[in-house]
C-alpha cells in the first residue's frame, strides 16, 4: 500500500497526449437525457437495501452456468432423451408390452428402456452438478463492500447487490459493473486489463470524475449518497449512457468510467466503484448466451441409421401381418386344432384384416431387435469412460498450474476427431503476452546471435532433407550452406537458457561494456538511451531485493527497457516531469545516474504506430526520441538521416523472417527556438474544446515528428504459450484449417500470426477494411457524413471479388493466401446477401485472421463456417469474451488459465494450454471417433444378425407370432452377453499408439473424410448381418430337421433349436468383435471371453432354477453346429479384412504392417520417409514456413550454380 501511495504522487492523466480522456472543463458538458424505453434504471449510490424490493429490485451478482436446475431437470432431461428416435419407439413399445397381444412380458420391455433413461439421465445430472461446483466457486469469491460508516468488510461477489460500494485493489477482478469514483492516484485515473472483454493485451485507461476524487479513503464513504440514472442492461462493451446525481448537481456518465465485470484492475493499487449493473445483468454475462444442448454429427446420423432400420422393421412387419392375414382367412379354417379355447378378433379368420392389425403391432414388438436398446446406454457409458481417460492422461497435465485437461461433457468426444476447422482466440489463448528482446540493428550493423524458433527448425529441417537429396553436387554445395546454418542455430539452442525474463539476447559485442569499443559507439549509446527514456512505464523496486521492475501498457515496452539495463541502461524512477536513467560505464566504477526532462509525451496510438517524447538532458541539448512502425519512420526520415535505411531495411526483411516484431528507432536534435515555436502550437491544440481536438493535436505532432535521423531497430520475439508454433504446425498437418478471431488492432494480429507460422514472409496478404481502423472517433464521424452505408458495403464487396478473382487467376502452386479483416468490414461481410461469398473467399486462403472482432462478431462468425461449410467446427478461447464463440462452435475449447473461468464454464473441453489441443484432437480425437464408430456398426451388425432370425423364424411357422428365444436370453443379449464386449471395444481400442498419432498427423483425415461412418461402411456391416443371420438360422434349422437329438430318438424341439441357435449368436459376434480389434488388453480378453463363458454359466442356473431348459452339453451335434456356425460366419468378415489389407490398405494398416515387422527399427531411413509423406499438405506452420524457406535457399544455390557453370563454360570457351 505504500508503494502504492508513493506512486499515486504523480498525475497520471497528464503524461498522455493522446488520451482517452477528456480535458476537465468537458465536466461542465450538459447531462444526457435519459428518458423513454431503456433507460430507466435508478441506482441508489450505498443504499443497497433500497435495491431489495420492487420496483428498484434488480438481478443479485449470483451468476449460473448450468443446463438444468432442480425444476427443470426433470423435463428437460426427457426431452433431451427422447430427442432420439430409438427411445421414442421403445416407449411406444413398452405400453404394447402390457396389453394382450404382445409376444414378450411387460418387465422385458419395461426393463432395459427405465435402464437406459436411467444412465443417460444420470450422467447428464453429474456433468451438470459439476458445471454446478464452478459456479459455486466464482459465486464465492469475495471482494470488499462498504457495511457502513466507512467500514469495508469482505463479501461473496454472489451477496453483492445493485449500489453497494466496493473496493477492489490491484490484480483483481471486477465483480460486477462498478462506476469509477476514485483511485489511489490523485487524479482518479486507474488502468484495466480487459483481455476477459475484448481480448486486447493492452491496458485501458479509466478516470473518474473529478467531482468524486475525494472519495478516496474507507471513511469517506460514511455519509456518501447519489443516485445513477442510466441505459437498462445491454449486451454492448463500449457504450454507456446515464447521470450522476450527487451534491446536488447532474454529471454526464460516458464508458470512460465504467469498469466492467471479469476485467482486471492493473497498476493501480486500489479503486472504490459502485455496482451499477449485478450478475446477468452485467455486460459480459449479456454477451453470453445459454449453454446449448450439443450433438455430435456421429449421433445425429446414427438417427438416421436408426430411420433406415425403422423403415425396414415396418417393411417386415408388413410382410409379416400380410402373411398371417392370409393364413388366418384362407387356412385357418382348416387348422381347427389351433382353434383358440376363447375366440379373439386377433385370430378371427372372420376378421382377418383385424388379425392382421394386430398380428401388425405384435410383429413391430417381435422384430424390435433390429433396433439396438442399450446402443445408447452402452455409447453414454463408453463417452464416459473415454472422458475419464481424457481427464487423466498425464500428457495433457500442466505442471505449471497443476491443471489437468478437463471433459466436460462426454457427448462430443468422437467429434473431436472430426475437426476440419479451428476458430482460436489469440490473447491468452495462443500468446502469453510477454515479449524477449531478441536482436538488434545499429547504425547498420546487426546485433544479436541467437536464432528464433523459426530459424532453429528451418536449419533441423534443411538438415533432414540434405541427407535425403541424391545428387551429389547439388548435395556437396547445399550441405555446406545446411551445415553452416545447422552449426549457428544449435549452438544458440544448447545455449545457456535465458534467465531474465524479456531478455534473450546473445552477443558480446553488447553485452558487458563492449560496446564502447565498437567504432560506431555514439550511434549505440543514442540507440541504448532511446530504449530507456522514450517509454511512459512505471519503475517498481522491490523492496527485498533493490531490483527494478516495470509495468507498462506494452509488453514491448517492458522487454525494451529490461534489456536497456541488461546493457548498463536503468530506468530506476520518474517523477512528474523527469525520468531517471542509472548509466553503466566499463571506464567508470560506479554507474551515473541521469536526469531527463520530459518536455512533451506523444504517446502511441494505433493510427499514428509510433511514440515519441522530447526530452532535454543535463547539458540543456533537446532532443525528440522516437519509435515506432519501420513503414511510419522510414517515410519520416530526413535526407541526411537515411545514411542506415540500406543496412536496416535488410535487417528487418531478415527479422521478419525469423518471426521476429520490429520497431525502428529515430531521433531529431532541436534547437530551443524551434521547440518554442511548436510547443505553444501544441499547448494551443491540447487545451482546445471541441470535436476538433484530436486532429488538430495529430497535425500539430505530424509536424513535429518529420526530417528525422535513423538510429537503428529492434526486433523482439513475442512469447507464444509453450508449445504454439509446434500445435499449429501439428494440426495444419493434420488437415485443420486455422483461423484466428481477435480483438486487437490488426498490426498485433498480423505479429502474432508470423510469430506462430499462420503468416510468413512471401505469403500474399488480403487485407479488408470498410475504412481505416486507426481513425480516430472525430474524424471517423466526419467521414461518415460523406460516405453512405450502401457505398462502404460495395466497396467491401468490391474487395472480396477482386481478391476471389486474384487466387483463381494465380498460377504458383506453391502461393498462399492470408485473409485479414477487420471488425467493421465484418459488419457487412457477415450480411445475408454478402456472407456466402466473404466465405468462399475465406475458405480459399491457407490462414485467415479476424481483427477487432466483438464477442458477437466472433459467434457469427463462427455460425457462418459451422453452417455454411456444413463441416465440424472448433472454438478456443480464454476468456469472457470467447463463450459466445465456445457455445456456437460444434465444439468448444477453454483454457483454463489465469483469466477467470467464463470460458471454461462455457465449454466442452477444458485444457490449461493451447499446445494440449493437439493431443486432444489428433489422438484422442482420433481414437473416440474410430472407437465410437466402430462400436455402433458393430452394433448394428450384431442387432441384425440376431433381430432377423425372428423373422425367419416367423416365415418357416407361418408367421404365429411366437418367438424362438426365451424372454431371459433376450434380455440377457442386450444387457451382458454381447454389450459389456463392445463396451471394451469402444474404451480401449487403438489402431494404433498415440506415438504414431503424432508421427503420421494425416491419419487425423480419417475422421473429417469420414471414412468409418459413411453408408458404405454402415451398410457393408449390415450386409455382413444379414449373412450372418441366414447362415445361423438356416445351418440350424436345416441340421436339426431331419436329426434325432434325445436319446429316445426325438427330434430337436422349438426350446433346443432356440436355445442353440441363440449360443451361436453369442459365440459369432463375440468372435467377430474380437477379430476386429487391432489392439489387445487384458481387460478385452476377460470382456469377450468372459461374455461368452458368463452366457454358459447363466444357461446352468436358468435350466437350475426353471427346470424348463434342456440338457444339451451332454451332446456333441450341439458342440459341432456351433463350431461350424462360428467358423462359416467369421470366414466371411475374416476374408473381407484379408483382402482389404493385402490388395487395398489403408493408412494404419501400413503402419501396422510396419510396427508388427518391426521394419521401423530395422530401416530408420524408411520409416522417416513413410513419415513424411503422411503429412497434409499445408501452406500454414513451422512445416510450411520451413519449405519454403527452403525453396529459396535452393533457388539461390541453384542461380550460384548457374552463375559458376557460366563463368565456367567461359573461362573453357577462352
Amino acid at each position: 500500500m505504500a508503494r502504492g501511495r508513493t506512486r499515486a504522487r504523480i498525475r497520471r492523466s497528464h503524461l498522455y497526449t493522446f488520451a482517452c480522456l477528456r480535458p476537465s472543463t468537458v465536466e461542465g458538458d450538459e447531462p444526457h437525457s435519459i428518458q423513454g424505453p431503456g433507460y430507466s434504471r435508478l441506482v441508489h449510490c450505498n443504499a443497497s437495501h433500497l435495491h431489495k424490493k420492487k420496483p428498484l429490485k434488480y438481478s443479485s451478482n449470483y451468476i449460473s452456468t448450468t443446463r438444468y436446475n432442480v425444476i427443470t431437470f426433470l423435463p428437460k432431461a426427457f426431452f433431451e432423451q427422447f430427442r432420439r428416435v430409438a427411445n421414442i419407439y421403445f416407449l411406444v413399445a413398452a405400453i404394447c408390452s402390457l396389453f394382450v397381444f404382445s409376444p414378450f412380458t411387460p418387465v422385458s420391455m419395461i426393463a432395459p428402456l427405465a435402464f437406459v433413461l436411467g444412465v443417460s439421465m444420470a450422467k447428464e445430472a453429474i456433468e451438470d452438478w459439476r458445471r454446478f461446483i464452478q459456479d459455486l466457486k466464482v459465486n464465492a469469491r469475495k471482494a470488499s463492500v462498504h457495511k457502513g460508516g466507512g467500514v469495508f468488510g469482505r463479501k461473496q461477489w454472489r451477496k453483492i447487490r445493485v449500489g453497494d460500494v466496493v473496493k477492489v485493489e490491484k490484480d483483481k477482478f471486477f465483480p460486477a459493473d462498478l462506476l469509477l469514483l476514485s483511485s489511489s492516484y490523485e487524479d482518479g485515473l486507474c488502468y484495466v486489463e480487459t483481455m476477459n472483454l475484448d481480448g486486447e493485451t493492452n491496458l485501458k485507461v479509466k478516470r473518474s470524475l473529478e467531482v468524486t476524487l475525494p472519495l478516496d479513503s474507507d471513511e469517506s464513504f460514511k455519509d456518501f449518497a447519489g443516485v445513477i440514472r442510466c441505459e437498462d442492461p445491454n449486451p454492448s462493451l463500449y457504450t454507456f449512457v446515464g447521470n450522476l446525481e450527487y451534491d446536488r448537481q447532474i454529471y454526464p456518465l460516458d464508458p470512460g468510467q465504467i469498469l466492467l465485470r471479469d476485467s482486471k484492475l492493473r497498476n493501480t493499487a486500489y479503486i472504490y466503484g459502485v455496482v451499477i449493473f449485478a450478475g446477468q445483468d452485467s455486460k459480459v454475462m449479456q454477451n453470453s448466451t445459454k449453454s446449448p444442448s450439443k450433438r455430435s454429427s456421429v449421433e445425429k446420423k446414427m438417427d438416421r441409421i436408426i430411420y433406415v432400420l425403422l423403415t425396414t422393421l415396418l417393411a417386415v412387419s408388413i410382410v409379416s401381418s400380410m402373411g398371417f392375414f392370409i393364413q388366418t382367412k384362407y387356412q385357418m379354417p382348416d387348422w381347427w386344432y389351433l382353434e383358440p379355447q376363447s375366440p379373439q378378433f386377433c385370430y378371427d379368420p372372420d376378421q382377418a384384416a383385424a388379425s392382421g392389425f394386430c398380428h401388425f403391432i405384435t410383429a413391430l414388438m417381435l422384430y424390435g431387435y433390429l433396433i439396438p436398446i442399450s446402443l445408447y446406454v452402452s455409447i453414454e457409458l463408453v463417452k464416459f469412460l473415454q472422458a475419464i481417460f481424457i481427464n487423466q492422461d498425464i500428457n495433457m497435465y500442466d505442471e505449471e498450474s497443476g491443471i489437468p485437461a478437463q471433459a466436460r461433457t462426454s457427448n462430443l468426444n468422437e467429434e473431436l476427431g472430426q475437426v476440419d476447422t479451428v476458430l482460436s482466440d489469440k490473447t491468452g489463448t495462443l500468446t502469453c503476452n510477454q515479449m524477449d528482446f531478441l536482436k538488434c540493428s545499429i547504425a547498420g550493423t546487426a546485433f544479436g546471435v541467437r536464432a528464433s524458433e523459426v530459424e532453429i527448425a528451418a536449419a533441423k529441417q534443411m538438415a533432414i532433407d540434405s541427407e535425403e537429396q541424391e545428387s551429389n553436387a547439388s548435395s556437396h554445395l547445399g550441405a555446406s550452406e545446411i551445415k553452416l546454418e545447422r552449426v549457428v542455430t544449435s549452438a544458440d539452442a544448447k545455449g545457456l537458457k535465458p534467465s531474465i525474463k524479456g531478455f534473450s539476447f546473445e552477443d558480446n559485442r553488447l553485452m558487458g561494456g563492449n560496446w564502447m569499443k565498437e567504432h560506431n559507439a555514439d550511434m549505440i549509446l543514442l540507440f541504448l538511451r532511446i530504449l530507456a527514456v522514450c517509454h511512459a512505464a512505471i519503475p517498481e523496486v522491490n523492496e527485498e531485493t533493490g531490483d527494478f521492475t516495470y509495468e507498462a501498457e506494452s509488453p514491448d515496452e517492458i522487454a525494451f527497457l529490461v534489456a536497456a539495463r541488461e546493457f548498463g541502461f536503468e530506468f530506476v524512477r520518474r517523477t512528474q516531469s523527469s525520468v531517471f536513467v542509472r548509466e553503466r560505464y566499463p571506464s567508470s566504477g560506479n554507474p551515473v545516474e541521469r536526469e531527463y526532462k520530459i518536455l512533451n509525451l506523444l504517446d502511441f496510438t494505433s493510427k499514428r504506430k509510433r511514440m515519441s517524447v522530447i526530452v532535454r538532458d543535463e547539458n540543456g541539448q533537446i532532443m525528440l526520441m522516437c519509435k515506432g512502425a519501420d513503414s511510419i519512420i522510414f517515410e519520416r526520415l530526413a535526407k541526411n538521416g537515411r545514411m542506415y535505411e540500406e543496412s536496416t531495411t535488410r535487417h528487418l526483411n531478415e527479422y521478419g523472417e525469423a518471426g521476429l516484431r520490429t520497431l525502428a528507432l529515430a531521433y531529431k536534435p532541436l534547437d530551443e527556438a524551434e521547440y518554442t515555436a511548436w510547443n505553444n502550437e501544441f499547448v494551443k491544440a491540447k487545451t482546445s474544446i471541441g470535436v476538433d481536438r484530436e486532429a488538430m493535436l495529430e497535425k500539430v505532432s505530424d509536424m513535429m515528428e518529420r526530417e528525422l535521423i535513423l538510429v537503428g531497430a529492434t526486433a523482439v520475439e513475442d512469447k507464444l504459450q509453450k508449445g504454439v508454433p509446434q500445435c499449429i504446425d501439428k494440426l495444419a498437418q493434420a488437415g485443420l484449417k486455422i483461423w484466428v478471431l481477435t480483438g486487437d488492432k490488426m498490426e498485433t494480429a498480423i505479429n502474432i500470426g508470423f510469430a506462430c507460422s499462420l503468416l510468413r514472409q512471401g505469403m500474399k496478404q488480403i487485407c479488408i477494411s470498410a475504412m481505416n481502423d486507426d481513425t480516430n472517433q472525430d474524424v471517423k464521424k466526419t467521414s461518415l457524413l460523406f460516405v453512405t452505408h450502401q457505398a462502404v458495403k460495395e466497396d467491401i464487396s468490391m474487395q472480396i471479388t477482386n481478391a476471389s478473382q486474384m487466387i483463381k487467376l494465380e498460377k504458383d502452386p506453391h502461393a498462399a493466401f492470408a485473409l485479414i479483416i477487420d471488425g467493421k468490414s465484418l459488419v457487412y461481410a457477415l450480411e445475408d446477401d454478402m456472407k456466402h461469398q466473404f466465405l468462399r473467399l475465406a475458405v480459399d486462403c491457407a490462414s485467415v485472421i479476424c481483427c477487432r472482432v466483438s464477442p458477437k462478431q466472433k459467434a457469427l462468425v463462427t455460425r457462418l463456417v459451422k453452417e455454411g461449410t456444413g463441416k465440424t467446427t472448433l472454438a478456443i478461447g480464454d476468456g469472457a469474451n470467447d463463450v459466445g464463440m465456445i457455445q456456437e462452435a460444434d465444439i468448444g475449447v477453454g483454457i483454463s488459465g489465469v483469466e477467470g473461468m467464463q470460458a471454461v464454464m462455457a465449454s466442452d473441453f477444458a485444457i490449461a494450454q493451447f499446445r494440449f489441443l493437439e493431443r486432444l484432437l489428433v489422438v484422442h480425437g482420433h481414437w473416440c471417433y474410430k472407437r465410437i464408430t466402430h462400436m455402433i456398426c458393430y452394433f448394428f451388425y450384431k442387432n441384425i444378425a440376431f433381430g432377423l432370425t425372428f423373422f425367419y423364424f416367423e416365415a418357416v411357422t407361418g408367421f404365429s407370432g411366437q418367438s424362438i428365444y426365451d424372454d431371459w436370453y433376450m434380455i440377457l443379449f442386450n444387457v451382458f452377453v454381447t454389450s459389456i464386449p463392445v463396451i471394451s471395444l469402444g474404451v480401449f481400442e487403438q489402431d494404433v499408439s498415440s506415438e504414431i498419432c503424432l508421427q503420421f498427423p494425416a491419419l487425423y483425415q480419417q475422421g473429417p473424410r469420414n471414412l468409418f461412418f459413411n453408408w458404405h461402411k454402415i451398410l457393408g456391416m449390415m450386409f455382413n448381418g444379414l449373412i450372418a443371420s441366414v447362415i445361423i438360422f438356416s445351418f440350424n434349422v436345416l441340421l436339426f430337421a431331419e436329426q434325432a437329438f434325445r436319446s429316445g430318438g426325438q427330434t430337436a424341439d422349438m426350446a433346443v433349436v432356440g436355445t442353440t441357435m441363440f449360443t451361436c449368436i453369442v459365440w459369432v459376434v463375440n468372435c467377430q468383435i474380437a477379430l476386429s480389434m487391432s489392439h489387445f488388453t487384458w481387460f478385452q480378453h476377460i470382456f469377450i471371453w468372459g461374455s461368452i463363458a458368463f452366457w454358459y454359466l447363466s444357461l446352468f442356473i436358468y435350466g437350475m432354477l426353471s427346470r424348463s431348459t434342456p440338457a444339451m452339453s451332454t451332446r456333441s451335434f450341439y458342440w459341432w453346429i456351433i463350431l461350424v456356425v462360428t467358423v462359416t460366419c467369421n470366414l466371411v468378415y475374416f476374408l473381407h479384412i484379408s483382402i482389404q489389407r493385402s490388395f487395398f490398405p489403408m493408412d494404419h494398416h501400413i503402419i501396422q504392417e510396419i510396427k508388427y515387422s518391426k521394419r521401423d527399427v530395422q530401416d530408420k531411413r524408411m520409416w522417416t520417409r513413410e513419415r513424411s509423406k503422411a503429412r497434409q499438405e499445408t501452406k500454414i506452420g513451422f512445416t510450411a514456413r520451413v519449405e519454403a524457406k527452403i525453396r529459396h535457399l535452393k533457388g539461390r544455390l541453384q542461380k550460384k550454380q548457374s552463375i559458376l557453370g557460366t563463368h565456367h563454360a567461359a573461362a573453357t570457351a577462352r
